[in-house]
């Protein structure tokens, strides 16, 4: 605004110059009515644009055009994603008293995607609120730290890569999990290359972590919080078997490690059971401190089995006896046990036909380009497989087959 004010101040005098008769002999009316009349026009226009420049006009009319569309676009997109929802919470409702879902409870047309001009780039400088500060994404070092200050516990890291790998294939496989669904998985989350310490970001000449997930099957620090507390009595028992059959100092370091993991449960379950309890647990040191479990040989294979172990656990409650494909169970892994098992239970033709945007919330669909490209359940799941295939001839996952 102030460097609007200060254009108009530079340029009013000049427009009144302009305007102003000649200083000769004193006729006020040297110069002839048109140009008098044009001269005066263009003052006036002046003044009501606000002193603006071309470049800001083009801007506004730019901008107005754009909010046009946009504006009639969001008000399509917010009644397609309203039917998403009420077609949810009716599937939702079916389920609970036992009705059967059919093509009728999906949106079968694909959402309206916004193809429309860019919001225009306005050339005077704006004022912009401040942002709050983001907030750092912990990596190994800052779990490192947490589980040392609050826990006095350091992580038994493996000896090897391969060290890691068969002490989760040995607890996978006695858990119930298949060797294929376990290296299926790991090459998608992966790309088949990665370490038990692999984060999400830091891979693949990547520099800067870009969310807290890290291990074989991306593990979120809420992740491993909820972990802790729905399955931290089934950890406390398969190490209180490990701590019984160990004797001299790597039993002493062992029932350490004990003693830590069931204060961590306890912490964990301390909370309510719910997803944004366990985030907010997460989102601090104390979260940060358990989730440096997944790097324990001990503890993180017990932690990434059961990632996948409750998904398959939960579709058998729900009367899915069928072992799940690794794709259907990556769905499971990927939009959570409810929202992938509405797409594993569905029926192939139902796949064929029901649009990939039921099982999403606007903003994740719109920023999720495989979703839009593969958009059926039927596309969803074989490009995902395709993947598995293809990531599955490198050499971490041909070692985590090894393993099994």
């Amino acid at each position: 605004m102030h460097h609007s004010i200060r254009n108009a101040v530079r340029l009013v005098p000049l427009a009144l110059v302009l305007l102003a008769p000649p200083a000769r002999g004193g006729e006020a009316d040297a110069l002839p009515p048109a140009v008098r009349d044009a001269k005066a026009q263009l003052l006036s226009q002046f003044f009501a644009q606000g002193g603006a420049s071309p470049a800001v006009l083009e801007y506004r009319r730019k901008l107005a055009e754009y909010q046009q569309i946009r504006g009639a676009f969001d008000e399509e997109a917010g009644a397609y994603w309203s039917r998403i929802s009420e077609k949810r919470k009716g599937r939702n409702a079916k389920r609970r008293s036992g009705q059967q879902v059919t093509l009728d409870d999906y949106v079968l047309e694909h959402p309206p995607l916004y193809n429309g001009p860019k919001r225009p780039v306005n050339p005077e400088p704006e004022q912009t609120p401040d942002r709050p500060e983001r907030k750092p994404i912990p990596v190994v070092a800052d779990l490192l730290r947490a589980a040392q200050e609050l826990y006095q516990f350091t992580p038994q890291r493996p000896s090897s890569e391969v060290e890691f790998k068969r002490a989760y294939a040995r607890y996978a496989l006695a858990s119930g999990l298949t060797r294929e669904q376990a290296v299926r998985v790991y090459s998608f989350e992966t790309g088949g290359t990665g370490n038990y310490d692999v984060q999400a970001g830091i891979e693949h000449g990547g520099k800067r972590a870009i969310s807290t997930a890290m291990g074989y099957n991306q593990l979120l620090t809420t992740n491993s919080v909820e972990l802790l507390a729905e399955q931290g009595h089934e950890l406390i028992r398969a190490l209180s078997e490990k701590v019984a059959k160990t004797s001299g100092p790597p039993r002493q370091l062992l029932e350490h490690k004990l003693i830590v993991l069931k204060k961590m449960v306890a912490q964990a379950k301390s909370v309510p059971d719910t997803w944004s309890e366990h985030e907010k647990i997460g989102n601090t040191a104390q979260g940060w401190a358990m989730h440096a479990m997944v790097l324990d040989v001990d503890i993180g294979p017990m932690l990434q089995t059961h990632k996948l172990l409750t998904s398959v656990l939960f579709a058998r409650t729900k009367g899915y006896s069928r072992p799940l494909s690794a794709a259907e169970l990556e769905m499971m892994n990927l939009t959570g046990d409810g929202t992938g098992l509405d797409m594993v239970t569905m029926p192939q033709a139902m796949r064929e036909q029901v649009p990939t945007s039921n099982f999403f919330q606007r903003g994740g669909y719109e920023r999720n380009p495989v979703a839009i490209r593969h958009n059926t359940v039927a596309k969803l799941l074989a490009v995902t497989d395709a993947r598995m295939d293809s990531n599955s001839n490198n050499a971490g996952a041909r070692e985590l087959a090894g393993a099994f």
